[in-house]
Parts: C-alpha cells; sequence; structure tokens
C-alpha cells in the first residue's frame, strides 16, 4: 500500500510539472490505461482527475475512459467510477468462449465476460470493447459468435486485434517449447476480412484499422494520435508528443518516484526530423478511413510534390490496394491488409 501511495504521489506531482507541456491548448480526452488502472481505488482516480482539471485548461464536455478488466467490474465500482467524472469504458473482453480465454492466460473467464459486460451497459453508454482473433482456437465460426454478440449487445465502439506473440513472454516460450500452435498470418487475414465484411453489415464505421463504431461514436482520444495532435502522457513509460519532439519516461518505477521526490523528471526525448514526421503522419493517415492527403504533403516542406506521390502509389492503385479519391490516397479492404507495408514504400528518405 505505501509503495502504491508513493507512485500516486510521483504521478501526482507529475502532473503539476508537465503544467506547460501542451501550450495553452484544451485538453479534450483523458485515458487511464497502460495496464490495470481499474484495480486503483475510487479516490486515487478522482485525485488525479481533479489534479488535471486544477492544472490544466479542461473542456467541458471531456472524454474521459478508464481501461478495466471484465473481472474488475462491480455494481459498486461502476457508479463510483460514474460519479468522479468517468464517462467511458474500455473493456479488455477479448473473446466470450472460456478455451480462448485459457489459452490466451486471461484472468477472467467467459461467464465474468459477458455478465459483466452487461451489468456496465447499464450504467455506462459509451462503451468499447477488444476482441483478438487470428489465434489457433478460433475457428471463423466462434469469430462471428464473438462478433455477433457485440452487435446484439449493440455496442457503440470495437476494437479487434490480431493475436501477436510477444518474443520472451509465457506464451511464445510454450509455443516455442510445441506446447501450444503457433499463429498462421492466413488465418489472421481471412478473419480480418470476415470482420470487416460482417461490421459494415451491421452499420458499424470502419473509421481506423483495428476500429470500428456506431456513427457519431468513434474514439475522440485515439482520434487524436490519428490527427497528429499533441499529447502528454502521465506515469512511468508513459510517451507524449508535443509536435515537433517524442519523450518517453523510464520505465522502472522505484527511479521514476525517486526522480519526482526531488521534483525532476526522468525521461528521454528525441527531436524529430522533417523526414520522421512526413513519415509518421504516412503511416496514421493510411490507417484512417479518410487517407492520405496529398495537398497535406506539402505542408511538410520536405519537398515532395503531389506528383511524385502519385506515381509511387500507382502500383498499389494498379493491384486494388489502394484508391485515389478526391486527392486522397484511400486504402482498400486488402490493402488494409498490408497497411504497415504499404506505409513503408512511400516513406521519403532523410536528407
Amino acid at each position: 500500500m505505501l509503495y502504491k501511495n508513493e507512485l500516486l504521489a510521483a504521478l501526482l506531482k507529475e502532473t503539476e510539472l508537465q503544467k506547460g507541456y501542451l501550450g495553452n491548448e484544451t485538453v479534450e480526452t483523458i485515458y487511464f490505461g497502460g495496464g490495470t488502472p481499474s484495480l486503483l481505488q475510487i479516490e486515487d482516480l478522482k485525485s488525479q482527475i481533479d489534479k488535471i482539471r486544477k492544472t490544466f485548461d479542461v473542456s467541458d464536455d471531456i472524454e474521459i475512459t478508464l481501461e478495466v478488466n471484465p473481472d474488475d467490474i462491480t455494481q459498486e465500482k461502476l457508479i463510483g467510477w460514474k460519479k468522479i467524472g468517468i464517462n467511458r469504458l474500455s473493456i479488455g473482453v477479448q473473446s466470450f468462449f472460456e478455451e480462448d480465454l485459457q489459452w490466451m492466460n486471461r484472468a477472467h473467464n467467459a461467464k465474468q465476460a459477458i455478465d459483466n459486460l452487461q451489468l456496465a451497459i447499464k450504467q455506462f453508454d459509451n462503451i468499447t470493447i477488444d476482441l483478438i482473433y487470428g489465434h489457433p482456437l478460433l475457428t471463423n465460426e466462434k469469430w462471428k459468435q464473438n462478433v455477433d454478440k457485440v452487435i446484439a449487445l449493440n455496442i457503440p465502439h470495437i476494437s479487434c486485434y490480431a493475436l501477436t506473440v510477444e518474443p520472451k513472454t509465457r506464451l511464445h516460450k510454450m509455443i516455442l517449447d510445441k506446447k501450444k500452435e503457433d499463429v498462421q498470418q492466413e488465418k489472421q487475414a481471412e478473419q480480418f476480412l470476415l470482420l470487416m465484411q460482417w461490421l459494415e453489415e451491421a452499420g458499424y464505421e470502419h473509421y481506423e484499422i483495428s476500429n470500428f463504431s456506431r456513427p457519431g461514436r468513434r474514439s475522440r482520444h485515439n482520434s487524436s494520435y490519428w490527427q497528429g495532435k499533441k499529447y502528454l502522457g502521465l506515469g512511468p513509460s508513459a510517451h507524449s508528443y508535443d509536435g515537433a519532439s517524442r519523450q518517453w519516461n523510464i520505465s522502472n518505477n522505484a527511479i521514476y518516484i525517486e526522480s519526482l521526490t526531488k521534483n525532476k523528471i526522468s525521461f528521454e526525448k528525441e527531436m524529430l526530423t522533417a523526414a520522421q514526421l512526413m513519415n509518421e503522419y504516412i503511416m496514421i493517415s493510411l490507417r484512417t478511413i479518410e487517407g492520405l492527403d496529398l495537398e497535406k504533403v506539402r505542408s511538410f516542406q520536405f519537398g515532395v510534390q503531389c506528383s511524385e506521390f502519385r506515381v509511387q502509389s500507382q502500383k498499389f492503385i494498379d493491384a486494388g490496394k489502394m484508391i485515389l479519391k478526391e486527392n486522397k490516397l484511400i486504402l482498400t479492404k486488402e490493402g488494409k491488409l498490408l497497411a504497415d507495408g504499404i506505409a513503408a514504400e512511400l516513406f521519403v528518405d532523410p536528407v
């Protein structure tokens, strides 16, 4: 408990020290994530929200999201979260099948996934859930049942991710030891294409590679990243962006706390070059439904003309991976399967 209190105190101190980071910009969203913030006490979350409101210029209709695990949800917590101003929940459901959750080593079970999701719906109308596809146990039939469940519950926002096996994790070791089957990229591609078809038929907008929403229900927080807006991250390992540079806090909790007891923030910083800013725009814009605006290319003052991009992108247009619409390059469904690779081929080289 003492260590938790020290960390929370450091977080409040960092908020105070970062008062000028965003300049005069209004804070439009707050996102509690990067771990299990739903384990925090209500008063701990309230203290941070109050500190942010006191330190920054905060929008009257601010979106405040809390990441929660299904097994952390209770009626009492839901009422408490809502009372302190949290108005959006991001629930890590992943799957409604017990065997899938066990395979992924998730803490919650299938009953908690559905029961507590239904409990949350009664208190919050702004909910997003995460689903994972492309793992060995997930047949197309089971995948459709997962998606159909979300549609039937009328969840306004869904984030779907292909399972990735990170090196040095328990899952990675079990796959190497042949105790679990490895993922197959072909299966992931097939299930992603099916996902796009099913959610489009259900009236969802595929506004970013991994994100779908009912009309008018996009995530304002996530959208700010894809629009290249400034953001401030608070806490160990948190990343920030001010439009010209990136910085990231040290990941070691003890050093993070110790630094802030001395009114210092322990972080590393990188000034972004014109090429890096340009390439980031290429990467994030191609992930969105709006696509890459060829006219905006000129704003980076990198000497790249719209005509050059048209030439470079023509092979993707010819292959049916991209379309040119109103001077914007937009990925097709097939192109979205190769988004990162296509973006990389359009990157500009440093001068």
